[in-house]
């Protein structure tokens, strides 16, 4: 009998709804082409359009319901008649912070097929090929704060950001050993602690303590103004790189724009305790300006999906992921790619080409 894999789906908004559509579509085919394994799909309608209508997205059991799957695919939240803050702090947020998913990772490389705006990274895409560890529970994102006489002239507003020893240790320890595990060994640390005097002295302080523990691991630190420099003009000097959760939400777009385009990028969301389901999503937003026209680029959606493939496969599905990959990049490099991969095709023609690709990158 075939592993089965209870996927819990979040199609979410705009976008969200074709490239889950999609992915979904892929993961099944993926399945279907193996045999070993199959996918059972529940979907959530927590979607900003049934927020305006009932007036919440998630249930208050929403973490029970989740954490009765194996896993989360979310596509995106987000809607022109909805602040930003409210469908953020509604929906994605507090199934990070409630299902323990405190590390964000999010690879950045040169896909065949796709051209980097860099001419550097044009003429030698290996130059660009990093993996970013962001910190996904504290800082900024940790929701502290308020707003006093808010309807006042002078208003007063506080975010209070939160770093704590635990947090970053756990952070850097996890950056440490995802620099291990790759070719060069190395890591970069980004913060601000020239500026921001106490937490992020903080996260220098535990970083290089917990640096003690690895010696093989080569690592050095920027400041956040100055790795968006590096990055550009440099990129080949970097492989891992670890930042707090703002600086690294703001790093990772960089990354994707400079590697082709943010409609490729994946992140994981990982409970690395894997006492609740780690969620997978493509690092774009709904993008309401596209939805419902069928040209969205499900790229992004499909890395995240062979990052889930592999994160169930507990190393067992590894070589999968990687031919998932690999059947990505085919497609790709045959000219079939949307148009902000300067292709001319739509999300279905994508999909049905990756699909048709599985067949036989596996079958090899």
């Amino acid at each position: 009998m075939p592993q089965v894999y209870k996927i819990a789906a979040i199609p979410g908004d705009g976008i969200g709804t074709e490239i889950t559509d999609a992915a979904v579509q892929v993961l099944d085919k993926l399945a279907a082409v193996l045999g070993d394994f199959k996918f059972e799909w529940t979907t959530f309608d927590w979607s900003s359009k049934k927020y305006l209508e009932r007036g919440w997205y998630m249930p208050d059991d929403f973490k029970e319901q989740l954490c009765k799957h194996d896993a989360i695919y979310f596509g995106a939240v987000g809607w022109p008649s909805v602040p930003d803050h409210i469908s953020l702090w509604n929906m994605i947020l507090p199934i990070r912070n409630s299902l323990n998913q405190y590390v964000n990772v999010r690879p950045s490389r040169m896909l065949k097929g796709v051209v980097s705006p860099i001419t550097q990274v044009r003429d030698k895409p290996s130059d660009l090929d990093w993996v970013i560890i962001r910190e996904n529970s504290e800082g900024e994102y940790a929701g502290h704060g308020g707003t006093t006489h808010g309807h006042a002239s002078h208003a007063i507003a506080t975010e209070v950001a939160v770093f704590t020893r635990t947090g970053i240790e756990r952070i850097s320890r996890f950056a440490f050993e995802t620099a291990r595990s790759r070719p060069r060994k190395k890591l970069t640390m980004v913060t601000k602690s020239n500026a921001q005097r106490h937490g992020m002295v903080l996260w220098d302080k535990v970083f290089y303590e917990v640096a003690k523990e690895y010696p093989d691991v080569e690592h050095d630190k920027m400041l956040v103004d100055a790795m968006t420099v590096r990055m550009v003009n440099n990129p080949q000097s970097m492989d891992t790189i670890l930042a707090t959760n703002l600086h690294a939400d703001i790093l990772t777009d960089l990354a994707a724009a400079l590697s082709g385009s943010i409609g490729i990028a994946p992140s994981s969301n990982l409970d690395p305790t894997r006492g609740c389901p780690s969620m997978f999503e493509p690092i774009h937003g709904s993008a309401p300006d596209i939805a419902g026209k069928g040209v969205a680029n499900p790229v992004g959606a499909f890395w995240s999906a062979a990052e889930m493939v592999r994160w169930l496969g507990k190393g067992q599905l590894d070589s999968v992921a990687d031919k998932f990959i690999d059947a990505i990049e085919n497609v790709i490099s045959s000219g079939v790619k949307t148009r902000d991969l300067r292709g001319s095709s739509n999300t279905k023609e994508v999909t049905e080409a990756v699909c048709a690709e599985l067949e036989k990158v596996l079958k090899k």
